[in-house]
């Protein structure tokens, strides 16, 4: 049976992990770019609001794309006090704009002393493991003085327990690599054979369904477990297999 489920979930793979995933998908939002700096800003907000209905993500995505005048690196880096009142009418789900202009804070504090988003997951500047790295990530997004209490539930860790779906989405999209071009690899310190996949309920009731999970509550143990099973798979690239099972259940109602 694993070697069954294996070739079917390879198969799935290579039907869903192609440039035509992209349109319909948060990660077409950083894709409108070029720059890597503008891609990760791009996609950290995408990957942020990458819950409930797809069309409104992506048309919520646009437009915070937007009021950041489609450059979102030079617009956290550069712009001015005024400039941040364009933000007070954005709302998207529970974000509110105290939440974004907070990011905002707090991404223009962190370009100002890096290039890369990708050191904000590596404390003491090496990766030593993705919850170490995702638990090190949710400190340091709120260590502003400022920071808001009600934007802490935007940042998931596993401290908290979460499955933390939407930042190992992120984490895919920038350091995952492979040639169908869907993510961008644009960060080094992390291998792809460390990620872990992004877990929502598309994707526990899949795997579920495909024995491949066996934990009944979809939390960070959950995602941790699943990956240990795709890893069996696949030791270099686990969350490769995220595109047949989030489609199965999105897609195909698996």
């Amino acid at each position: 049976m694993p070697a069954d489920l294996k070739a079917f979930l390879d198969r799935k793979v290579r039907e869903y992990n192609t440039p035509a995933f992209i349109a319909a998908d948060p990660v077409s939002i950083p894709h409108r770019f070029t720059q890597p700096a503008d891609i990760e800003i791009a996609g950290f907000f995408a990957a942020l609001f990458a819950w409930g209905n797809r069309t409104t993500i992506l048309r919520k995505s646009g437009e915070l794309m937007r009021l950041m005048d489609d450059a979102p690196h030079q617009f956290v880096t550069q712009h001015a006090d005024t400039d941040l009142r364009r933000f007070l009418g954005f709302k998207h789900r529970t974000f509110n704009p105290t939440d974004v202009l907070y990011l905002i804070a707090f991404l223009r504090q962190h370009y100002a002393q890096h290039d890369s988003l990708e050191t904000a997951f590596l404390p003491g500047g090496k990766f030593i493991g993705m919850e170490a790295a995702l638990d090190h990530f949710y400190g340091y997004v709120f260590s502003l003085p400022d920071a808001p209490p009600r934007s802490r539930k935007h940042i998931a860790a596993p401290f908290k327990g979460a499955t933390c779906k939407r930042l190992n989405m992120y984490l895919r999209w920038m350091v995952r690599r492979d040639r169908q071009g869907v993510d961008f690899g644009l960060w080094r310190a992390v291998r792809p054979s460390a990620l872990v996949i992004p877990v929502d309920l598309h994707v526990a009731r899949v795997a579920r369904k495909l024995g491949l999970l066996g934990r009944p509550a979809t939390d960070w143990k959950a995602a941790v477990e699943l990956t240990d099973r795709l890893r069996s798979f696949d030791p270099d690239d686990p969350v490769r297999y995220d595109f047949a099972l989030f489609s199965l259940g999105a897609e195909e109602r698996f």
